[in-house]
Order: C-alpha cells, then sequence, then structure tokens
C-alpha cells in the first residue's frame, strides 16, 4: 500500500527570500507540518503550522516592500559598512537569539531542523543545539567570502559544520569546503540547486526569441557582484551594437546605478527595474538572448539557471562552481568579472552569433532537465529528509 512519511518540520531561515518560499511550499503542498522561524521579519503564510520570527545579525532593522518582498539597499556604498558590521559584529548576537529558537525547537519538537544559510542561520541552529537533526544548506559565498571574513565567522561556521548532521550544496565545489571547514565526510550531503530547482514549467524557453538585442542583469545590488564592470561594459557593447537594450533587475532607485547610467550617458539603452514577484521574471528571461552574472564569489546563483532555462545565453564570471554548470564558448562564456572589456566582448559574441545561441540553448534545456528539474531535485531531497530525520544520517 502507498503511503506518505509525514514530518514535522521547523526551517530556520529568510522567511523573504524567494529560495525559502520555494522550498517551504513544497513541504507544505506534500502535507507536512511546516513551521518557520524567519530570522527577517515577513509576512507568515497562512499554510504555514507556526511562524515565528527569531532576529538575529541586526536583521530586526530590515526593511519590506509594501508585497512583503526583501528590499535592498539604495545606495550600493552603504553596502560595504553592513558587510562589515554583519562580519564583525553580528556574530556577537548569536547567542542570545539561539536562546529563542531553543525554546521554539522545544515547543516544536521537530523531526528535522533545516537551516537554509550558514551565516547566520545555520550558526544560530547550531548554537541552539539540542538532539533534533540538523540539516544545514549552503548559500553560494558562505565559504568563499563570508567564513574567512573575521575569526569569529570562521569560529561560527566550523561550529555549525561540526553540529550538522547534513549537509546541502549547490555545488560540489561547496562539499569539497564544507569538509575543509569541518563537515565529516561520512555525514550524508545533497548537491542540488539552492531553490530546490526550475520549475521548467514556469521557466522554459519562447517558440521564438525576439531579434531585438536584449541583455538581462538579474543579480541585482551584492557585494560580490561586480556591476561596475557590468555598466561600464555597456557602452563598449553599444559602440558596435547600438541597438541593444539592458535589463537590469531589482536596481530600481539605486543611487548608484542611476549615477552609472548618467554618467555614462547609457540612459536611452538601460531600465532599472524594481523588485517583481518571482514567478514574473520568466517573461524577462524569455525575452532576452543574454544573461549576466559578473560575480566573483558564487555557488551557483538561481537567476542564472533560470535565464538559461528560458534560453538565455549565460554570460558569467569565471568561478569553479559555474565551471561545473558551463564549459566556455560551448554553452556560455566565462569571463574575469572585473574586466568590463572581458564582459562586453563576451556579450557581443553571443548576441552576434545566433547559431551559437541556439546550441547553447538546447544544451542547457537538457542539463537544466537532467540536473535541476525542481521535480526531480526535490525527490532527492525529500529522501534525503527522511534519511536524517529517521536518524540513519
Amino acid at each position: 500500500m502507498w503511503y506518505i512519511d509525514i514530518m514535522r518540520l521547523l526551517f530556520v531561515a529568510d522567511g523573504r527570500s524567494p529560495t525559502t518560499l520555494n522550498w517551504l511550499r513544497h513541504w507544505v503542498e506534500r502535507g507536512d507540518e511546516v513551521y518557520l522561524a524567519s530570522t527577517f521579519p515577513c509576512q507568515g503564510d497562512p499554510a504555514l503550522k507556526g511562524f515565528e520570527l527569531v532576529p538575529v545579525a541586526f536583521s530586526a532593522a530590515a526593511r519590506l516592500n509594501p508585497g512583503g518582498e526583501k528590499s535592498g539597499l539604495r545606495d550600493s556604498r552603504l553596502m560595504g559598512l553592513r558587510t562589515w558590521i554583519q562580519h564583525w559584529l553580528g556574530p556577537l548576537t548569536v547567542q542570545s537569539s539561539a536562546k529563542k529558537l531553543r525554546a521554539i525547537i522545544a515547543e516544536v519538537k521537530p523531526d528535522l531542523v533545516h537551516a537554509m544559510r550558514i551565516p547566520y542561520e545555520g550558526m544560530l541552529a547550531a548554537c541552539a543545539g539540542g538532539p533534533i537533526p540538523l540539516l544545514v544548506s549552503v548559500w553560494g559565498n558562505d565559504f568563499t567570502l563570508h567564513a574567512p571574513s573575521s575569526p569569529l565567522m570562521g569560529k561560527l561556521t566550523t561550529r555549525t559544520l561540526i553540529t550538522a548532521d547534513g549537509l546541502h550544496c549547490d555545488c560540489q565545489r561547496d562539499i569539497r569546503l564544507g569538509g575543509a571547514w569541518g563537515f565529516a565526510e561520512d555525514k550524508p550531503s545533497l548537491v542540488v540547486p539552492g531553490n530546490g530547482g526550475i520549475r521548467v514549467d514556469q521557466f522554459f524557453p519562447p517558440s521564438i526569441k525576439s531579434e531585438t538585442p536584449l541583455v538581462i542583469n538579474p543579480r541585482g545590488f551584492r557585494s560580490y557582484v561586480r556591476n561596475d564592470s557590468f555598466f561600464r561594459a555597456i557602452p563598449l557593447v553599444l559602440e558596435k551594437l547600438p541597438e541593444t537594450n539592458f535589463l537590469c533587475t531589482s536596481m530600481a532607485g539605486n543611487v548608484q546605478a542611476m549615477e552609472w547610467v548618467a554618467r555614462l550617458g547609457i540612459g536611452n539603452s538601460v531600465k532599472l527595474l524594481a523588485p517583481r514577484p518571482h514567478a514574473r521574471m520568466a517573461e524577462l528571461f524569455q525575452a532576452a538572448q543574454v544573461v549576466v552574472s559578473p560575480s566573483v564569489h558564487d555557488g551557483t546563483p538561481n537567476s542564472l539557471l533560470e535565464g538559461m532555462a528560458c534560453g538565455c545565453f549565460p554570460v558569467a564570471g569565471r568561478l569553479e562552481s559555474i565551471e561545473e554548470w558551463i564549459h566556455d564558448g560551448e554553452n556560455g562564456y566565462l569571463v574575469e568579472a572585473a574586466s568590463p572589456r572581458a564582459l562586453a566582448d563576451a556579450i557581443l559574441a553571443a548576441l552576434e552569433d545566433g547559431e551559437l545561441r541556439l546550441s547553447a540553448q538546447k544544451q542547457n534545456a537538457r542539463l537544466i532537465a537532467e540536473r535541476a528539474e525542481y521535480g526531480r531535485c526535490m525527490a532527492k531531497a525529500e529522501a534525503f529528509y527522511l534519511q536524517l530525520s529517521s536518524g540513519n544520517g
């Protein structure tokens, strides 16, 4: 007789994040009892069995957009200061916040706690302690950027990985780095995209791609994304293909983005867009020929995979994690993200070679279907959850 193993799950996560929401929705729809301890202010979903706010590292001060989505800094020059505060002062808040999470765990009595990032959700869950199995997800730069940023960040990263019973990463590189930071190689691990996978019923290529040159940068403003190089590459592209347009998501109102556009005289070719619901990103990707991810720290960006699923030719920073998905010159281009000239040359090469874009689209469709399709990935996640919650990790 067919049956389903119902689990009681507690997520420690940023409740504003589309990645978090994607995971929560799966387990709710599966019929599990799902609880969320959000580290950031957000709107609790009525489908959840329980919702609590557990601020850490000054996250209670974060702003929300009217729709509940997270809002970035309007002046990206403040990001450096914010990052410094998070790396050096944020760890000092973990122990006090862990007390509240410990009480939530004692009340909920979950079968499994899933912390969906190391700083600070994984650190929080590890410090909360207890006998409940702990699964920790690694987000793109947890090891390469955050862990070595300060002595206490390194110490808490190691404590988290020693405590964790299971590790979820979006690339094989982070399984290796997890071991270097303290995760025992005999413990179970899972490699699937960070957001659980690509919903190919939403993110798929259009029947016909427009011939109007359109490039999308979906990364918004992050300290590890070289948007300075990206904006400086735009005039170089326009010199050769002046009809090219550029879409920049989650950049509307960003002071530095507006300054770059004005200083470089590219206002007629660039649209700075406000954040939009995750599902609506598909229509932007479907309209574009090229997706750009000029990052210098990353795992596997969800937005890069979504763009590839929609038939965009990827141009990304040359990183070990991205090389697990892109073979340079075949299904995308890998470049030095700090070089505007390299970015521009790759964008131009992609826009001018329709046959290469079509070949890459076919390759990437197969790649997404085999390694990143949501249903297939979440089936692996279900088996992994059951393994950990049953104590057979």
